[in-house]
């Protein structure tokens, strides 16, 4: 880390440009049309289902990580340390799950949305509608504008652009490239934005740690940093711990991260639309594990950087060694977000570029993910089945593409409205908790129980958000996730109860068939398996 001035130079911009490029003239190549054919639904909302398995897994880890990952989780990896890295490891186990589990069933079903399974299993468009206009609620309010005002925080703290001209700025990237060719465009974009994503994540953890070992390197710095902030290295908070409300100890790994974790991973429109994109079941499947690797080391990419922020900022002496200049934007407990633009200032020319195209992949790969499945949710389940039910392909695709604009375009007014929010990775945690366990309920039930119907499935998920809302605002000072495995609880039990007691008909009507076939798996998919819960049950025996 060096200490020569603030923002890019032009090595740096040059390298950005590159990057930019590169994106741009994929993402239009791969939206080519050849003479005379215009893209269908299947070739715009589902590539084609021609995905194989290194571009599903791509793709999955590049629409995760976002700016509510370098930039909040970082923040976390500040303010809390390792702990917060429970999301990303337990993710590498919910992969699992749902390649075995789940993602059978919905290949089966050849569907296009999340939505459109619930009406196949429950064969009630009541149902599908609501979950349908709740997704498209909760990807423009919270993770649309989430992304966007943490990418241009992100953008205004290392170059100083104001953060309209970011938001708008970030939001004509993401369009450009994404908006043609539909979940083909974004798929391909998205392996070459993984590269970027890890090389620049590399970048910042490397010269960050070795910073802080001075003539030891990297391994002097990681012990360094273990003895400077032992808390900071615990994956289990006690309940003295100041952030025991965010990661309620044991309870995060038994309770309330599965919910958080099986709802993104398993039903979340954005993430699953990959894998029901794959050439094939096994392919999906291989995608999931490949991600499931991937998903291990992001933390190393993150959280590092935000714990070795904290580190340097509460040492007299490494902030000495960075100069005056170390004194802007210094990031504070209150302000945590600004651990990771912060860091940036101090890499070599060259690494910044790369640092900065990192970022700004990570923000525009989950911007078009989230148009894309906007695009999909709105045209497939309520512009088709309530206003254009005998409309032509090409006009589908065509409402898709207006409809992620607008999304947009609201996601940019609302955006700068997020500022003052601490810990921005929380944040979009906590409210989309007040959706997911609701949603969670019902799937797990309309997969695995044949007696839930339909009547029992709106109760649960109609009831499920006052529910989690009392939770909340009740003043015993509840964690959020123990309020969402409560709400989780609660929403299976009114489910259960409703379904049992309003039963009149064949209750076995839309109910999915599951045989052993169904959860047959490869031998690789098997071994790959095993390696990562080995590799888990090691990572938190080291870091208990």
């Amino acid at each position: 880390m060096h200490t020569e001035g603030v923002g890019l130079s032009t090595i740096d911009y040059a390298i950005f440009a590159l990057y930019v490029v590169i994106i741009i003239s994929l993402g239009l190549w791969v939206s080519r049309s050849k003479d005379g054919e215009k893209k269908g639904t299947k070739d715009y909302f589902l590539a084609g289902k021609t995905l194989p398995w290194w571009a599903i897994g791509s793709s999955l880890i590049a629409a995760n990580i976002s700016a509510e990952q370098f930039i909040g989780m970082s923040g976390s990896g500040f303010s809390i340390g390792l702990a917060i890295a429970s999301y990303e490891w337990m993710a590498a186990l919910t992969l699992i799950i749902v390649a075995k589990y789940f993602l059978p069933v919905f290949i089966e079903k050849g569907i296009y949305t999340i939505p459109e399974f619930v009406e196949n299993r429950f064969k009630s468009r009541n149902l599908k509608t609501i979950l349908a206009v709740f997704w498209l609620a909760l990807f423009i309010f919270v993770n649309l504008t989430s992304v966007l005002y943490l990418g241009s925080l992100a953008l205004e703290t290392i170059l100083g652009v104001p953060m309209m001209y970011a938001i708008i700025g970030l939001a004509l990237f993401a369009v450009i490239y994404s908006l043609y060719g539909g979940l083909s465009a974004v798929a391909w974009t998205d392996v070459v934005q993984v590269f970027f994503l890890i090389l620049g994540g590399l970048f910042t953890t490397v010269l960050a740690v070795s910073y802080i070992g001075g003539d030891g390197g990297i391994i002097a710095g990681l012990s360094k940093m273990t003895q400077a902030a032992p808390d900071h290295f615990k994956m289990i908070l006690e309940k003295d711990n100041p952030q025991f409300m965010n990661l309620p100890g044991i309870a995060v790994l038994i309770g309330g991260l599965w919910v958080a974790n099986l709802y993104y991973w398993g039903f979340n429109q954005y993430i699953i639309q990959r894998a029901l994109a794959a050439k094939s079941i096994n392919e999906a499947q291989k995608g999931l594990v490949f991600a499931a690797f991937l998903k291990l080391i992001v933390p190393v990419l993150v959280v590092v950087p935000g714990i070795a922020a904290f580190v340097i900022t509460t040492n007299p002496e490494l902030m000495a060694g960075l100069g005056t200049m170390a004194q802007a934007h210094i990031p504070t407990l209150s302000q945590a977000d600004k651990a990771y633009p912060w860091l940036t200032q101090f890499l070599p020319v060259g690494a910044k570029g790369i640092v900065f195209a990192a970022l700004a992949a990570a923000i525009v790969s989950s911007l078009a993910s989230m148009l894309n499945s906007i695009a999909t949710i709105f045209t497939m389940d309520i512009y088709k089945e309530y206003i254009g039910p005998k409309a032509p392909e090409t006009r589908l695709v065509n409402v898709g593409r207006i409809s992620a604009v607008v999304a947009l375009i609201i996601a940019c007014f609302i955006a700068p409205l997020l500022g003052g929010i601490d810990q921005a990775f929380q944040y979009i945690q906590e409210y989309t908790g007040l959706v997911s366990p609701g949603i969670l309920a019902v799937f797990l039930l309309g997969l695995f129980w044949k007696k839930t119907n339909a009547k029992g499935a709106i109760m649960g998920v109609v009831l499920s958000i006052p529910f989690a809302l009392f939770l909340k605002l009740m003043p015993l000072g509840m964690p959020f996730l123990d309020q969402m495995m409560y709400t989780f609880m609660f929403t299976t039990v009114v489910i259960g109860l409703v379904s049992l007691t309003s039963t009149k008909t064949d209750d076995s009507v839309g109910a999915i068939v599951l045989t052993d076939k169904t959860f047959k798996t490869q031998s690789g998919f098997n071994i790959a398996s095993y390696a990562i819960m080995i590799i888990l049950c090691v990572l938190y025996a080291v870091f208990w």
